[in-house]
């Protein structure tokens, strides 16, 4: 793949202080830096003014939280250094400083989806409100009061404000429908926010500058192929016929991609699409500012669980939810789009349907996931079983590469693109690192203790201030001790514990493989535009394990995202997308087709619920 590191790349916290420059990312909050006048003071005596400081853990890094405060009032809620993912952790911190500024209260109820990080933010307001003498009073203080109808009627209904359930709602909206997102946690864009934004798709635009030889067929076969020839033919083929519209459907939203192409790990080709900004949170953000554009025509409702389709006749109507667990919620709706995402985080679920490629591996909660643990519960399916559709190839379980130990979570440096080896506790290399997700993962599973490190050099990082896609630094990375470093390969190895000699041979052969001088045993191929030999340092190492990432199985769907049962006919007003559905990937997605397949399905969910929608009279 290129090196990613070639773009002018802004490191994390610049990139959100530039895009509140710019506006796009929510004014002065993107930046962690909240303040507005506040709605009304709170104190009943005077408080001692100043700026107190908290220091806290996130989910993802420790950092801190300075609260000013007048003799009367919050003026200023700063997190600027938090580390926490665009979309998720970043967002709740946004949402609850928001909320703590305006209602001047600590009364703040937890946003669903980023829990850990809502509980930071609360932990840092009653310290540094403790230090102020304003804790009694900001605990006296009502809080937002979280409002939602008990009824309403739309169009289209989409379950699921992720990445393709957003798509297909500006789809539907685009085609002339008016939209209600219900969406069970407090976060927008699901576990797309936390995904690298990797998108497959033939551009020979883009490839052409690259020289990069590829065609929609050798996308399709190399699918079809890759998911061991078990996905469903008719799907793999709309898939890579559409994926270039899904690309520049994006643009027209606003989304921009980088110049060059790479390969996503076990992508099999050089065809990822990468955003220009840090993450697949950038397809989000674009999402958002479409939803916020068309507010009129296109509504989310937070925090509400969906517990039932609606069916009236042997069609489905709507559906019906419970808003925080307690307010009854109904959505009338002429088509319903069911796109809640897989069910890797549901432990007992994907232990349960585990008889496929992993029937050797126990899924227990031993295995972490890559996915937002309550955005991947598989709800979904059930609902769309309940009201007759076909659930397809639940065994299909991907396990991806790049997990951190203890949590699953794909954080640090990444698997994917080029010029990395994975080396054993030993320092041996054991497996072709351009091969598939499955084949990795398995090749692992049979290394000591079941792990490995990934190793990269300055080829990958030529700064340890420059970020990488996504927006992470190696100086970051070594602060939080989550990496270790080498000026050389023996200081690596012994950072590492390694056998340096073994360490340098992995490395030597490698080379050799690029440079032409001999076939690796591994079976890997130096045939990608990025390829570079590794000879100079500093050199760095991070261990890695095999995580739950990608459930392939689900709603059975046609073309055109129609629900359908077990013989094949529609399920009438019922349409679903994205990693919900089952089918396209077969038993093994390659890295990339997961975006591809929720805006190029999604697209299809929403033109044709909308389409059904102006058909239906009731």
């Amino acid at each position: 793949m290129t090196d990613r590191n070639e773009s002018p790349w802004l490191d994390r916290r610049t990139f959100l202080k530039g895009t509140v420059a710019l506006g796009v990312y929510g004014g002065l909050m993107g930046a962690g830096l909240s303040a507005c006048s506040p709605a009304k003071p709170a104190a009943s005596a005077a408080w001692k003014a100043g700026t107190y400081t908290a220091n806290v853990t996130g989910h993802n890094a420790p950092f801190t939280i300075d609260v000013t405060f007048s003799d009367k009032a919050i003026t200023s809620i700063d997190f600027a250094t938090n580390q926490e993912s665009l979309g998720v952790g970043a967002s709740a911190l946004e949402k609850l400083s928001e909320k703590a500024l305006q209602y001047q209260s600590s009364n703040l109820d937890a946003v669903t989806g980023a829990t850990l990080s809502s509980m930071c933010f609360q932990q840092g307001l009653k310290e540094c409100a403790d230090q102020a003498g304003a804790s009694k009073s900001l605990a006296k203080a009502e809080g937002p009061e979280d409002r939602i109808e008990a009824g309403y009627t739309a169009d289209v209904c989409v379950i699921g404000a992720g990445g393709a359930g957003l798509t297909a709602a500006i789809s539907a909206v685009q085609a002339g429908a008016k939209v209600i997102v219900v969406e069970k946690c407090g976060i927008t864009g699901g576990s797309t926010n936390v995904s690298e934004g990797a998108l497959n798709a033939v551009d020979p635009d883009r490839q052409g500058k690259q020289s990069i030889e590829d065609s929609v067929d050798k996308f399709y076969e190399t699918t079809f192929k890759g998911g061991h020839e078990e996905g469903t033919p008719e799907l793999i083929r709309y898939l890579v016929d559409n994926a270039l519209d899904s690309v520049h459907w994006l643009e027209s939203l606003g989304v921009e991609f980088k110049e060059k192409v790479g390969s996503a790990t076990g992508s099999l080709g050089e065809r990822s699409h990468y955003p220009a900004t840090p993450s697949g949170n950038t397809y989000i953000r674009a999402f958002e500012a479409f939803a916020e554009a068309h507010a009129d025509q296109m509504t989310i409702l937070h925090e509400t669980q969906v517990t039932s389709l609606v069916v009236e006749d042997g069609a489905i109507t709507g559906i019906k939810g419970l808003h925080r667990k307690k307010d009854e919620v109904t959505v009338k709706a002429k088509a319903v789009v069911v796109a809640t995402g897989g069910f890797g985080a549901n432990v007992e679920y994907r232990q349960q349907v585990n008889t496929g490629v992993w029937a050797d591996v126990k899924l227990d909660d031993t295995i972490g996931c890559t996915n937002i643990k309550p955005c991947a519960q598989g709800e979904g399916l059930k609902l769309a079983e309940d009201a007759g559709a076909q659930l397809v190839g639940l065994p299909d379980i991907q396990l991806h590469p790049c997990g951190t130990p203890g949590t699953g979570l794909m954080e640090d440096i990444r698997t994917s693109g080029r010029n990395r080896i994975f080396v054993n506790k030993n320092g041996e290399r054991f497996v072709n690192e351009g091969a598939e997700r499955d084949t990795l993962c398995k090749a692992i599973f049979a290394q000591p203790d079941s792990t490995y490190w990934i190793v990269v050099n300055k080829v990958r990082y030529p700064s340890e201030t420059e970020p990488d896609a996504n927006g992470a630094t190696i100086e970051n990375m070594l602060a939080l001790e989550h990496i270790v470093k080498g000026e050389n390969v023996k200081d690596l190895a012994a950072a590492c514990g390694m056998d340096p000699d073994k360490l340098q041979a992995s490395i030597d052969g490698y080379n050799k493989t690029v440079s032409g001088m001999a076939e690796d045993p591994f079976g890997f191929k130096a045939n990608n535009s990025a390829d570079k030999e590794l000879t100079e340092g500093p050199w760095y190492a991070c261990r890695k394990v095999p995580t739950v990432h990608h459930t392939m199985g689900g709603i059975r769907i046609d073309v055109d995202a129609h629900a359908l049962d077990a013989n094949g006919s529609v399920v009438q007003g019922l349409f679903a997308c994205g990693e919900c559905t089952g089918g396209i990937h077969g038993s093994n997605r390659l890295g990339g087709n997961a975006i591809a397949d929720c805006v190029t399905f999604g697209r299809s969910a929403g033109k044709n619920a909308a389409e059904s929608a102006r058909a239906t009279v009731r």
